[in-house]
């Protein structure tokens, strides 16, 4: 005899509807679990609605991601005899639409934490309630739910490292949930939109190298685990450093539309001596559970003195920050890495984050708008925690006076030049030596690899030691505004 939860056979027609936000996928996820478990036929929806997300609506690089996942989830249940009805909302009126269509009187939902979200969760709560319709919200795609890590005092942490202690002192995360084979279909379907309705594709075309680079999805996310784990896992904690190499995941895209989960990762890893890839899994712990706490934090520092620090305008020199065009050759590849790929390797994006903010002095909400508009990845508590960690303003902040000296960190991260000259390719010419400071090359060296400085390739904006110097003239202004503010006080 088949049971209430056997999908094949349910006992209520009337179907539950199951609301996917950025939980693209079907294999562990409690939300779909929790909707066959009604009993229900499952009757899968989509919303587009990103005014609801505002300010911090997809940018052009998640957009085109996102369509392609859509595309990936709707074969991924029309595998399992179901579909995928896309509308546009606003949420509440989309789904209380559907709801009077189908009969339904239960959705099922996972989680978001940005702020917006939410809010938009909360306000539907509600509103669904009062037509008699029940909302059920499973967790979202975390390993622990935000206030679930505190420290003594039960106030949450702003340190990671204690952070990370206490998630290692928690229970295991639960084994991840099996992909159901079949889902129960309501008798009829409600009519829907078309992926390519929503327009989510850019026009005209600018994706090639994106479409290069990625796959999209949850069969995507399985084969980019697998390759983690086959090429690159046991050799992450060094090879992590290093953009000339493929030494990391690159799983951060899949996590943030929800392609995998936090724990399916944590259980591949196994017996394997995953120790250093686990720890930034749960960095993006941290960094969801800081912006539950201090929602403020997309456009506000997180340390209050920061808010007077003497931010320069500079429109000539954020456009050649964008266009990978500052003249310091690490920098730029990792700006043109970006623009090309939708991505750009994690320590090229805290040298490049860190020219921006102390060798221009450029608020780091301008380069947190640009990464959000171009990264693939493009996740608000990461984005968020990223930028205020480079600019000395946030929890566990990089203190500001710690400049990335871009030569440097190009002779030890990229040695043999091979990221440089990837990206950088009017360079690629140049011996070791000078790759990384072409400025300094001979003349001749640079007559015979074909550069011509300020034409070919630019001089640089702004030398290293002027504006380590102006950057801690700019600390020490903060430092003096602080101390003025205390004795007045």
């Amino acid at each position: 005899m088949k049971t209430a939860a056997d999908p094949h056979t349910p006992v209520n027609r009337t179907p539950a509807l199951l609301w996917f936000r950025n939980d693209l996928r079907l294999a562990d996820h409690p939300a779909l679990q929790a909707a066959i478990a009604s009993g229900s036929p499952v009757l899968p929806v989509f919303i587009w609605s990103p005014e609801e997300e505002a300010p911090w609506s997809p940018g052009g690089a998640s957009r085109w991601w996102l369509h392609q996942s859509l595309r990936e989830l709707q074969a991924a249940l029309r595998r399992a005899g179901s579909t995928l009805v896309i509308r546009r909302g606003p949420t509440a009126a989309a789904l209380q639409q559907l709801a009077e269509e189908t009969g339904a009187r239960d959705i099922f939902w996972s989680r978001r934490y940005e702020p917006a979200e939410l809010a938009r969760e909360r306000h539907l709560v509600h509103s669904l309630r009062a037509r008699g319709i029940t909302a059920h919200v499973s967790p979202g795609n975390l390993l622990f739910e935000p206030g679930a890590i505190c420290n003594g005092s039960g106030n949450p942490f702003q340190v990671f490292t204690p952070f990370y202690k206490a998630c290692l002192a928690m229970p295991a995360p639960p084994e991840p949930l099996k992909s159901p084979t079949r889902l129960a279909a309501p008798k009829t379907w409600p009519a829907s939109l078309d992926v390519a309705d929503l327009r989510l594709a850019p026009r005209p075309d600018w994706a090639g190298g994106l479409r290069q680079a990625w796959q999209p999805g949850e069969r995507g996310a399985s084969a980019q685990l697998e390759s983690f784990w086959r090429n690159a896992a046991d050799s992450y904690a060094v090879g992590r450093d290093r953009p000339d190499l493929a030494g990391t995941s690159r799983l951060s895209p899949h996590l943030h539309f929800g392609e995998i989960t936090p724990r399916q990762i944590w259980h591949a890893a196994g017996s394997r001596d995953a120790g250093p890839y686990l720890r930034q899994i749960i960095w993006r712990e941290f960094a969801y559970h800081l912006l539950v706490t201090y929602p403020q934090t997309p456009s506000q520092p997180l340390r209050p003195e920061f808010r007077g620090f003497p931010w320069r305008v500079d429109e000539a020199g954020l456009r050649a920050w964008t266009r990978g065009a500052t003249g310091y050759p690490l920098v730029d590849a990792g700006m043109r890495e970006l623009w090309r790929t939708g991505w750009m390797h994690n320590r090229v994006r805290m040298v490049a984050a860190s020219f921006l903010v102390k060798h221009l002095l450029i608020p780091w909400q301008e380069g947190a708008a640009w990464f959000w508009d171009t990264l693939v990845d493009a996740d608000l508590a990461n984005n968020t925690m990223g930028w205020q960690w480079t600019a000395g303003c946030g929890a566990d902040a990089a203190p500001y006076f710690r400049i990335f000296n871009p030569v440097l960190q190009g002779e030890k991260f990229d040695p043999q030049a091979a990221y440089v000259r990837r990206w950088v390719p009017e360079l690629a010419a140049l011996p070791d030596a000078f790759i990384q400071q072409p400025w300094n090359a001979p003349p001749l060296a640079l007559r015979s690899a074909g550069v011509r400085l300020g034409e070919s390739y630019p001089t640089p904006l702004v030398h290293h030691d002027t504006a380590r110097k102006r950057a801690l003239a700019a600390l020490a202004h903060i430092k003096t505004g602080s101390r003025k503010s205390e004795g007045g006080s």
